[in-house]
């Protein structure tokens, strides 16, 4: 009779730290905004050329709306700015900080960047730069607008966002990139591209989305998703208005590299001019409900 008892009360035992632990295991983690602002209140491009460097022009200030400062310091982020290259002097590119009408029909803060003309590889990203936590999973969503002109021009393309692990380079061979573009076909007809690599001319993988329409000279709502994994469990989903341009399982690393920077917005390609403007950035620690 006892042994029945003492094993009667070891089944339950068993079966509530058993319980408590599938319970335990289904709480989901819920993601934590790191980041937002609309560019509004006192944000502003500092243009001082702040000696050693590489032409960055820091964005600062407090958006009051939503009491998040920049510059931008998520996953342990330092010095992240506007980083002019091959600009000629600021002459190929420009930025500001301009009040246009945004995506709701308001008058709104926005970064305006314009490209002019290419000199060699022009360009001019927002980086978010020395992560020091870069395995981590990240999501990210901003409203951005772009010129018509430049996405008819046949077989042209233009980057608008991209990350890279450390390493990354043409020669080492070691990293990866994780890079959104928009193509032109032969007919000057605009589409989007999504693409992992380990350098430029080497892809590790690529989707073409031709059935989501690419918006002409209007607002659209892009967002990013990596889940950081060299296995199978990885994942890279893009989306544009609610609508899945590419959505990748697999390898978001390689050689276990963790994210180096983050190229937030960019403004970069072989079809100018070209402008932009973005508004309502938002950075997640996770896809928010």
């Amino acid at each position: 009779m006892r042994n029945s008892i003492i094993t009667s009360i070891i089944g339950v035992l068993l079966i509530c730290i058993s319980c408590n632990k599938k319970s335990s295991d289904k709480i989901p983690v819920k993601p934590t905004l790191l980041f937002k602002s609309g560019f509004e209140s006192d944000v502003y491009i500092d243009n001082t050329a702040y000696q050693d460097s590489e032409d960055y022009r820091y964005i600062k200030g407090t958006d009051n709306e939503t009491g998040f400062s920049w510059p931008v310091n998520i996953l342990g982020a330092s010095e992240s700015a506007l980083h002019y290259i091959d600009d000629d002097n600021h002459q190929a590119v420009s930025s500001a900080i301009q009040t246009v009408i945004g995506h709701n029909g308001d008058s709104t803060k926005v970064l305006y960047c314009k490209e002019h003309y290419n000199i060699n590889v022009t360009q001019c990203p927002y980086e978010i730069l020395n992560i020091q936590e870069g395995t981590k999973d990240l999501y990210v969503k901003y409203w951005i607008k772009t010129d018509s002109a430049s996405l008819f021009q046949p077989d042209m393309w233009r980057a608008i966002f991209e990350y890279k692990t450390r390493d990354y380079n043409e020669n080492s061979n070691k990293g990866f990139r994780l890079i959104a573009f928009i193509y032109t076909d032969n007919d000057g007809i605009p589409y989007w591209h999504w693409q992992g690599d380990k350098n430029p001319e080497n892809p590790v993988w690529e989707i073409d989305n031709r059935t989501v329409p690419v918006p002409v000279n209007e607002w659209f709502l892009t967002e990013f998703y990596w889940h950081w994994s060299e296995s199978d469990d990885g994942r890279a989903l893009w989306k544009v208005n609610g609508q899945i341009i590419g959505d990748h399982y697999g390898p978001t690393t390689r050689n276990s590299r963790p994210v180096d920077f983050i190229i937030l917005t960019q403004i970069y390609g072989n079809a100018n001019p070209k402008y932009q403007w973005i508004d309502d950035i938002e950075i997640w620690s996770g896809i928010p409900e």
